[in-house]
């Protein structure tokens, strides 16, 4: 074959391959019975975090299958699984992960645990989001944080002073029209008469 044709299969068998990687798996309903915990599973789960992922559950359904292979082991979910566990489910979404190798599968057991503790927070936006919540009504305890955890305070907050910010009485008009009534007025006072 002529080298263009051989790269050319050489792109497709590639192009398949990776495709078989990341394409989106069916989820599948499987009994919680048929289910088999991973023995050499790092992560731990206490009763009281169980009870949370099994409010959370309650609250916002099965939203993050179980990663099983081939034969039904977890991959990722040990977690999910006990909480579907406690609630009585019988069966739980699960999706198949069945391309890695068994190094790959063992290595991904302890990746999907630890990348995501090694995000951080926006604690400004974080803060704001959890004020939102609460000022809805919403039950905070379903987010997972600890009351130590909910208390964000301004530690490098220190109040200014007039010197410092000037007097509020005395800040430069801000002029913005109306989009409605094309009305100019100064939007610091708040006063919109038409």
């Amino acid at each position: 074959q002529p080298p263009s044709e051989k790269s050319a299969i050489l792109r497709v068998f590639f192009y398949a391959k990776l495709k078989q990687k990341f394409m989106a798996q069916k989820i599948e309903q499987l009994k919680t019975t048929d289910l088999i915990p991973y023995v050499g599973n790092t992560r731990t789960h206490d009763e009281k975090q169980v009870a949370q992922v099994a409010s959370s559950i309650k609250e916002f359904g099965f939203t993050n299958p179980i990663l099983v292979d081939g034969e039904n082991g977890i991959i990722a979910g040990h977690g999910r699984l006990l909480a579907a566990q406690k609630l009585g489910m019988e069966s739980v979404p699960c999706l198949r992960i069945d391309h890695l190798t068994d190094a790959q599968r063992r290595a991904y057991v302890i990746a999907d645990n630890k990348l995501a503790l090694n995000a951080g927070w926006d604690e400004d936006a974080l803060a704001v989001e959890i004020e939102r919540l609460n000022e809805d009504g919403f039950d905070l305890d379903l987010l997972g944080f600890s009351d130590e955890e909910m208390e964000f305070d301004a530690q490098d907050f220190e109040a200014g002073t007039e010197d410092d910010q000037g007097k509020l009485d005395e800040l430069d008009p801000k002029f913005v029209k109306c989009p409605s009534c094309q009305h100019v007025f100064d939007s610091r006072n708040h006063e919109h008469n038409p």
